[in-house]
């Protein structure tokens, strides 16, 4: 009986030894998948344009060239003057997007709280349909003033109702014996949601606050609608690159009408170039809120 429990054993030590080396490989394969698109936006933005037009895109590149970094580069003033603005509207959009997400959020997932249902439809309708750009476009510019101003890239996405939505449900599943065993002690509203909502619900808070900042970062379309061309100073990180690449490529497509080789203008390590520059910091958030989805699994896990 011992020596049959023994075999067992070493059958089962065996099996998971196979499970763990085949699971690593699957999860090295996946990983090598996932890096293989930057690896080639990397290789490509030190390539040259007639190596890309002749070859395509590789994993090294076959003619190496630093023309995409010079032009993008070649105003440095400026472009870390966008970087400057983007993170200013990036920090401002997602502390202030998050302050006020999340207490909608806890008013809503409120018990105590009695029009909750009738006042979440209305997030929810009003999101589903609006009034379309034009009159969005005059009232902000004339009524609430969304012109040459940092608000006006902060103040148009700041609520987004789906993410209102996903922190009501993280705050729903923390049972309501917590809130009311707090306010039999004396707190109030405000205390109830600093020390237990949120705590409860960091990993919906560092999920949904990545997804803020990867709006603001990646955000051009309000620059464009708010912004003239003489506030240059308040262009932020991706507008700035877009205007580029229309240059760059608007000279092109006039060297080409004028029967002028326009190689000399490298628009396609451009492109690759400005995808390096753009998204390298906001890569360093990753690995700061890693930690806050594994908890994720355990959030709420608190026995009533």
């Amino acid at each position: 009986m011992i020596i049959a429990k023994q075999r067992s054993r070493r059958r089962i030590g065996r099996d998971r030894v196979v499970f763990n080396l085949i699971s690593y490989l699957v999860l090295t394969l996946l990983s090598a998948a996932c890096l293989l698109p930057f690896l080639l936006v990397l290789s490509g933005s030190f390539s040259d344009q007639q190596s890309i037009q002749l070859n395509g895109y590789s994993l090294l590149p076959k003619n190496v060239s630093l023309d995409a970094y010079k032009m993008l580069f070649r105003i440095p003033e400026e472009l870390l003057r966008a970087y400057g603005v983007t993170i200013l509207v990036t920090f401002m959009g997602t502390f202030f997007g998050l302050l006020f997400t999340s207490m909608a959020a806890y008013v809503l997932a409120s018990h105590t709280f009695r029009y909750r249902y009738q006042v979440s439809f209305f997030f929810y309708f009003t999101s589903i349909f609006g009034g379309g750009l034009v009159p969005w476009y005059i009232f902000n510019t004339k009524y609430l003033h969304f012109h040459n101003n940092i608000i006006s890239m902060i103040l148009p996405i700041l609520i987004n109702v789906t993410y209102l939505l996903i922190l009501k449900s993280y705050m729903m599943s923390i049972p309501e014996a917590l809130y009311e065993s707090a306010r039999l002690d004396g707190a109030g509203d405000f205390t109830v949601y600093l020390r237990i909502a949120l705590p409860l619900c960091k990993a919906g808070l560092a999920t949904v606050g990545l997804f803020i900042a990867l709006n603001y970062w990646n955000d051009w379309y309000n620059a464009m609608l708010f912004l003239d061309e003489g506030r240059r100073d308040l262009y932020p990180l991706q507008y700035f690159l877009n205007n580029i690449l229309t240059k760059a490529q608007a000279i092109n497509a006039a060297a080409a009408r004028s029967g002028i080789p326009a190689s000399d203008v490298p628009t396609e390590p451009m492109k690759l170039a400005m995808t390096v520059v753009a998204t390298g910091p906001i890569v360093l958030l990753y690995p700061f809120l890693q930690k806050y989805f594994v908890k994720g699994v355990t959030i709420g896990a608190v026995k009533g």
